[in-house]
């Protein structure tokens, strides 16, 4: 009889694509291990050996979404030709309705990421970090580059996207920004007035 080889990474991805709809709906902290298995089709034991607690299955399930997003990020940002309509296209996924779950998967991400400190959780927060960086700062490069921006702007590049994100916690951690998508577009505007040659 021949042993059946299981792909350890397709399961662990399969395992935390199979419990997102019970994450999304009840949220990681108020589900049991239990639950999770149930709604990923294998035992309790078999979480166990793919994930030490329910945090690594949020941390799993971020990895998974954000590289899907990147995918349609991608695609997104090449329909638009200025680079205003660009930084507002790559701030779309603190509003968009196809990004929703993964913005509520990710505040879930963040409040263990907070309070955990997980080696891994920060060295994953830290490369999202430098690749968005990265990918904003490319965005303000061929903008200056096709003079359509002073060159003083690459060293806003932080301070933009720190406001996105800023705004984006307040929002949810709020009740002071009824209009996310009108906050950041407005932020946005005045900004490149100020940056525009």
């Amino acid at each position: 009889m021949l042993a059946i080889i299981v792909d350890k990474e397709q399961k662990k991805k399969d395992i935390a694509l199979g419990t997102k709809a019970l994450i999304l709906k009840d949220g990681i902290n108020n589900i049991t291990i239990s639950q999770i298995a149930k709604a990923a089709n294998i035992g309790k034991g078999t979480v166990y050996e793919y994930f030490k607690n329910k945090d690594e299955i949020v941390f799993e399930l971020v990895e998974i979404l954000m590289q899907e997003h990147n995918k349609r990020k991608e695609k997104q940002l090449s329909l638009h030709v200025s680079t205003r309509e660009k930084v507002k296209s790559f701030f779309s996924f603190f509003y968009a309705d196809e990004d929703q779950e993964l913005r509520e998967i990710y505040k879930q991400f963040t409040a263990i990421a907070l309070s955990s400190t997980n080696e891994e959780m920060v060295a994953f927060q830290t490369e999202c970090y430098t690749l968005y960086e990265k990918w904003m700062e490319n965005i303000i490069e061929e903008g200056i580059e096709k003079n359509e921006l002073k060159s003083e702007a690459k060293e806003l590049v932080m301070g933009i996207f720190a406001f996105a994100q800023g705004t984006f916690i307040m929002s949810v951690t709020t009740s002071a920004i009824e209009d996310l998508k009108q906050k950041i577009d407005t932020q946005i505007d005045i900004l490149f007035d100020l940056m525009e040659k």
